[in-house]
């Protein structure tokens, strides 16, 4: 594997694959990230970060890259680690290619805001109690309410998610207990 060097993108080749029976990442299509590149992006990190940058010529941002775990974790010169970038079925289309293709990956820290559902924040301003849970919330969290909102399909769908996190946040839910309180009243 090559690792060519840019100012602020690293690039190399990789294969992509896929996990058997792996517990939560079954059947993930991924591509495992060198150490020598994870510690150039961000040395001494053991946890998730965000990329941006391309797969092939398919452009990529808002990715995370996931620590791969005790059960999976490389050594490599004595150092233990590694990361890997789930690809998936919206990447995989853009870039053509399955299991066992060959990719090449340019990467750079993504530092770039995180998109906030405006449609959400909007919201918020009228409802007081459920803005300032929602502000109290790491950013991390807030995502997770802006991207469900905004992944909805339908603007029914989106204006139902809209209410239903309103009220899992007036009621200080995070948004894991909001939709577990939500399928509950189905």
């Amino acid at each position: 594997m090559a690792i060519i060097n840019s100012p602020a993108m690293l690039s190399f080749t990789t294969i992509l694959q896929k996990f058997g029976e792996n517990a939560d990442k079954t059947r993930w299509t991924y591509i495992e990230i060198p150490i020598e590149i994870t510690d150039q992006l961000k040395p001494g990190q053991k946890t998730a970060f965000r990329v941006k940058g391309t797969l092939d010529s398919y452009p990529i941002k808002l990715v995370s890259l996931l620590p791969m775990g005790r059960s999976v974790f490389r050594i490599t010169d004595g150092v233990e680690g590694g990361f890997m970038m789930p690809i998936n079925a919206g990447m995989r289309r853009g870039i053509g290619k399955k299991e066992g293709d060959a990719i090449r990956v340019g990467l750079e820290i993504d530092n770039d805001p995180l998109p906030q559902s405006a449609d959400l924040m909007a919201c918020l301003e009228d409802d007081p109690d459920a803005k300032q849970h929602y502000e109290s919330l790491a950013k991390s969290h807030q995502n997770y309410f802006g991207n469900w909102i905004e992944e909805a399909k339908t603007p029914e769908t989106k204006t139902i998610r809209i209410a239903q996190s309103l009220r899992g946040l007036s009621m200080k839910m995070s948004f894991s207990e909001m939709i577990r309180y939500f399928k509950k009243l189905k």
